[in-house]
């Protein structure tokens, strides 16, 4: 047998061994050898480089994901999570680690947005004892929803995080969705406008939904931008905001949101970006282009899949 035929046989039995998962008894006999000798030719595969093995482990995978981000868009940390059995499973384990960061960053004002996400901390957080943190207040970042969907009440969102965590509640008592901009206008001018404004500015940390585009609910988005969106070819939604993948935040004289201004959160220390299990890459890369988030929480396929 020359050097090509032996290096063929032992790449056969490698791939028998280690990617056909037989076993080496198995082996031995379609090969018409002994087991020993199967050990014997794994072990010089080996020795050749033939067999190459490397033990991924999922910290060390991690740290290299986040230095990558912090390369391309200037992440600063965060908490990647293994997929689950389903979209439940991973978004509880996406909610867990999000509620985790909050001690890290030793966040005193919190400022919470909306989505699916939300509502799994929320429920998360409702089956813990109240204990103190350092969250010292909280409050929303955009008004209530005029849909029946818990994830989207800000209020209830704001209610149980500052009983859980003992901390100060802000409430924002107005719809996240006026009429129109007059009615808009008249509610800015509010003094329940005027306290959230203020709370805003204090924020030290915010949460703040990276979802998909189209939406679900969209958020009047027709009456706010018509054909806008889908010329700026919109790809993601960030609390009521919409943006696409240059990282672009779309823009209206017709937007009638009740919700933070871009440029008070451009200005908030940590703004945690997260995702849920249904994110898609192309929200994921048009919300880190808009520059405005220092971390993340999402799922670690997800952000291999970006990068």
């Amino acid at each position: 047998m020359d050097k090509t035929q032996k290096l063929k046989k032992l790449a056969q039995v490698a791939r028998m061994y280690y990617i056909e998962d037989q076993k080496q008894s198995d082996i031995a006999t379609a090969m018409g050898v002994s087991r020993p000798f199967v050990s014997r030719m794994l072990k010089e595969a080996k020795e050749l480089n033939i067999i190459e093995i490397h033990i991924h482990e999922p910290e060390e995978g991690n740290e290299q994901l986040f230095r990558q981000l912090h390369s391309a868009y200037k992440i600063h940390g965060g908490l990647l999570v293994e997929d689950g059995e389903g979209e439940h499973q991973t978004n509880q384990a996406l909610s867990n680690s999000a509620l985790a960061l909050l001690d890290t960053l030793k966040t005193k004002r919190l400022g919470l947005g909306w989505g699916y996400l939300m509502g799994e901390m929320v429920a998360q957080l409702e089956q813990r004892v109240p204990s103190a943190s350092s969250v010292m207040t909280v409050c929303p970042m955009i008004g209530n929803a005029g849909v029946p969907i818990r994830h989207y009440q800000s209020s209830e969102s704001v209610r149980v995080f500052a009983e859980r965590l003992c901390a100060t509640p802000h409430f924002f008592n107005l719809p996240a969705l006026p009429e129109d901009c007059v009615e808009k206008q008249i509610f800015c001018g509010t003094e329940s406008y005027r306290q959230i404004s203020r709370q805003w500015e204090l924020l030290d940390t915010a949460f703040v939904n990276i979802g998909n585009y189209p939406s679900t609910p969209d958020f009047a988005s027709g009456a706010r931008y018509g054909t806008l969106l889908q010329q700026k070819k919109t790809c993601g939604r960030l609390i009521a905001y919409f943006f696409n993948r240059e990282g672009e935040i779309i823009q209206s004289d017709h937007d009638f949101a009740l919700q933070i201004p871009i440029d008070s959160l451009r200005r908030c220390k940590n703004v945690v970006g997260l995702c849920s299990a249904n994110t898609s890459v192309s929200a994921l890369q048009g919300a880190l282009n808009t520059g405005l988030f220092t971390h993340l929480v999402a799922r670690a396929t997800l952000v291999s899949e970006l990068l």
